[in-house]
């Protein structure tokens, strides 16, 4: 594994470090926390202009074709500034699946589409009990002729309010679970914004009797967990890079504080309690970095490991928390108060830590993992 970046992954990170600090600075942030789209379409528009959404996709479907790695790098520069933008939700949830699953016609249709930054979409899987189980799909997708019928709810669907498309997960039979692709403009859906802490966009949408013609499966009809477990594998993986990024940049936040912070006439950080408490976010941080890029150049490489991304989310819900809870206390009492961009990272680890599955989720999936586990390297 070599994990420098190369001239190409160099310019990724840049760039995108530079246009975002521009274009999306934390005023903004605040100001599209009010809004009631939650992002904006100016800045969607030249996210499209610079190539990020068609940033993994083939050429044939408007897109540079690169490759996940480069992607995971666009994500952590992403957290880093948490960009509000429908970004992951299209991109990473919606276009990977149907570049991996959809037929031909499908990626001809959808894919050009997303790459260009003409439509937006989302991911509607949890329910009201919130699990990344298959017994957690109480969705209804009823065969009828040439169309399914869906009449359920989805809870917690990010941007749902402005998507165009989404990509459900129905249940078409006792064991059989469906992927399908539905226009968020059909008749019968009714989608409502959850008020979250975050200001995130969270969604609410009620499917009644709403009509999917069957051409519009992914996929294969009843295996359309298949495709859960392949976003859970990949999908994953970005969400943590993207909180490697927030961490990151709530850890440059406390340093630089505490060296300009002066208290008993000296600057804070001179202090050995918030040097440990710096130390130790510095130390999580790194080790977070190196599972991320592990797990990230696994997939690149065609060999993505579950136990592994079971690992970066385990670790990445509690260091990018962590990060925070000792950033807010390097600032002291002032470190409550959101007039602080750390109150912007601090409001959003919830929101990550439980989408793609919480701590305990993974923990479970590790140890399933472990039973089978071989050590690369065993000691004689």
């Amino acid at each position: 594994m070599d994990f420098d970046f190369s001239e190409d992954q160099v310019m990724i990170r840049d760039s995108a470090r530079r246009f975002l600090e521009k274009e999306c600075p934390k005023d903004k942030i605040r100001e599209l926390k009010e809004d009631e789209k939650g992002y904006d379409p100016e800045l969607w528009s030249r996210m499209a202009e610079m190539g990020w959404m068609g940033l993994i996709l083939p050429e044939e479907y408007e897109g540079t074709g690169m490759n996940f790695f480069d992607l995971t790098i666009l994500m952590e520069e992403m957290g880093r500034n948490i960009l509000p933008a429908p970004f992951f939700d299209t991109v990473a949830l919606c276009s990977l699946p149907i570049l991996e699953y959809g037929t031909s016609e499908q990626k001809k249709r959808f894919l050009p589409k997303i790459a260009c930054g003409e439509e937006i979409w989302t991911l509607a899987l949890t329910e009201p009990s919130a699990s990344y189980e298959p017994s957690g799909v109480e969705l209804r997708a009823t065969s009828l002729q040439e169309d399914y019928v869906l009449e359920g709810t989805k809870l917690f669907v990010p941007y749902a309010n402005v998507a165009d498309r989404l990509l459900v997960v129905a249940r078409t039979s006792q064991e059989g679970i469906t992927v399908l692709i539905v226009d968020a403009g059909s008749q019968g859906i009714k989608t409502e914004v959850i008020p979250t802490t975050a200001h995130d966009k969270q969604c609410e949408i009620v499917f009644d009797k709403v009509m999917v013609p069957k051409d519009n499966v992914l996929g294969e009809v009843g295996k359309g967990w298949e495709i859960v477990e392949f976003l859970l594998q990949r999908v994953s993986v970005l969400k943590c890079a993207e909180m490697l990024g927030g961490a990151q940049f709530v850890l440059e936040m406390a340093n630089s504080y505490a060296k300009e912070r002066v208290q008993f006439d000296k600057p804070v950080g001179s202090f050995q309690a918030i040097q440990h408490k710096l130390a130790e976010v510095f130390i999580n941080v790194e080790g977070l970095r190196h599972l991320v890029y592990e797990a990230a150049w696994n997939i690149s490489t065609g060999s993505p490991s579950r136990l592994l991304t079971s690992m970066v989310k385990a670790k990445a819900n509690e260091v990018y928390q962590q990060t925070c809870i000792q950033g807010v206390k390097v600032h002291g009492a002032i470190g409550f108060t959101e007039e602080l961009d750390l109150s912007l990272y601090f409001l959003r680890t919830k929101a990550s830590e439980f989408m793609l599955g919480d701590t305990g989720f993974h923990r479970e999936r590790i140890a399933v993992e472990l039973e089978d586990y071989q050590p690369l390297f065993v000691s004689v």
